[in-house]
């Protein structure tokens, strides 16, 4: 039985394996491992990437989400359970950033691409609404047009989760530039992963970019000088050395990840799915390849018995989550269906034509 895995990190890593074996060496030979040239170099280079001024690597997406929140709190003054408006259908970390940082996350309603939706946003507006956090789930921007328009009429900022979303970009901008800052996880299985875990915030305010540096560093602007309560958060050097040589092939693999959508749009032709963006391959970065089907469960048993390992992203929405799930009262049914029907396909930089193929006949064959 030929075995289709859903996201074989080896083969994507082997493909640069003298460049990244190289850059670990060089590391270990320096004898600085943590906050020395390196971390500064991937910092500038992503920061050039991305189109902002600024870039300060941390531990992980989680922490990068949780210092930007927490240091708009300090700025600006919030006061503790003030409100940031989050999507219902994302990670729980977009959430669980927004607690950590003292302040309460707002669920709102998705769009039927599982982005927030901004015609939605004003259902979830108080007088204690500080932030947006558009997500730019499986690799597919949120309409930040919209989404900044919204937030300018009401004086809210807008921080981007561009945690699945490494290089997307649409008119109005990459994703990463367009908030009041974003963050970015470097998990391994993301489109630009490390060989472990990592994060970065980036960002156009240089006060800002200062103040998370410091409440990553146990809040110390100075060694033994805290003026913070902060955390210990960073990016170290040999996984900063990793992602400066994965960095370089970043547009080339999501331009694959993009004609692998597109292979999947014109093969699969069976009535019982949906595809994701109504087909369209020419926009997002495709993280995941978020197929739809109301026999969700079926399908992917189906795509097992031949070896076609799929995920599911993700099965609860957040408000549905256990340690949500009393305290909020709304249902959003889109939200909702999403989790019902959602299964990702297998989509990556050295997915084949011929897997593809494989894949796409495995699922017409599907019968109920």
């Amino acid at each position: 039985m030929t075995r289709i895995p859903f996201l074989p990190l080896h083969d994507i890593n082997a493909r640069q394996a003298e460049a990244l074996q190289a850059a670990a060496s060089r590391v270990m030979a320096s004898g600085w491992y943590l906050r020395g040239e390196e971390t500064a170099a991937f910092e500038r280079k992503f920061a050039d990437y991305i189109g902002t001024a600024h870039c300060v690597g941390v531990a992980n997406g989680l922490d990068a989400l949780t210092l930007i929140f927490t240091a708009l709190k300090i700025r600006h003054q919030w006061a503790d359970g003030d409100e940031v408006l989050v999507p219902a259908m994302t990670f729980i970390a977009t959430a669980e950033a927004v607690e950590r940082a003292g302040l309460h996350p707002i669920f709102t309603e998705v769009t039927q691409d599982a982005l927030i939706d901004p015609e939605a946003l004003t259902a979830g507006l108080s007088e204690k609404t500080r932030a947006v956090c558009p997500v730019h789930l499986y690799g597919q921007m949120a309409d930040m047009k919209a989404i900044q328009t919204f937030a300018d009429a009401h004086g809210l900022l807008v921080v981007e989760d561009a945690a699945q979303a490494h290089g997307a970009q649409t008119d109005a901008g990459r994703a990463g530039a367009l908030g009041t800052a974003a963050a970015f996880s470097f998990y391994p299985g993301k489109n630009l992963g490390a060989l472990g875990d990592g994060g970065a915030v980036t960002t156009n305010d240089a006060a800002l970019a200062s103040l998370i540096r410091t409440l990553a560093n146990y809040g110390a602007e100075q060694k033994y000088h805290h003026r913070y309560s902060g955390i210990n958060s960073r990016l170290d050097e040999i996984q900063a050395a990793m992602l400066s040589v994965k960095l370089d092939r970043l547009d080339a693999d999501n331009a694959h990840r993009r004609q692998v959508a597109a292979q999947y749009a014109e093969e699969i032709t069976s009535p019982f799915v949906s595809l994701p963006y109504g087909g369209r391959s020419d926009s997002g970065i495709f993280h995941i390849y978020a197929l739809r089907s109301p026999h969700r469960d079926k399908l992917q048993q189906h795509l097992h018995q031949v070896g076609i390992e799929t995920l599911i992203h993700y099965p609860v929405p957040l408000h549905r989550q256990p340690v949500y799930s009393q305290a909020v009262t709304q249902s959003f049914p889109v939200a909702e269906q999403i989790a019902a029907e959602e299964l990702s396909l297998p989509i990556g930089p050295t997915l084949n034509k011929e897997s593809v193929h494989l894949i796409a006949q495995t699922i017409n064959s599907f019968r109920l």
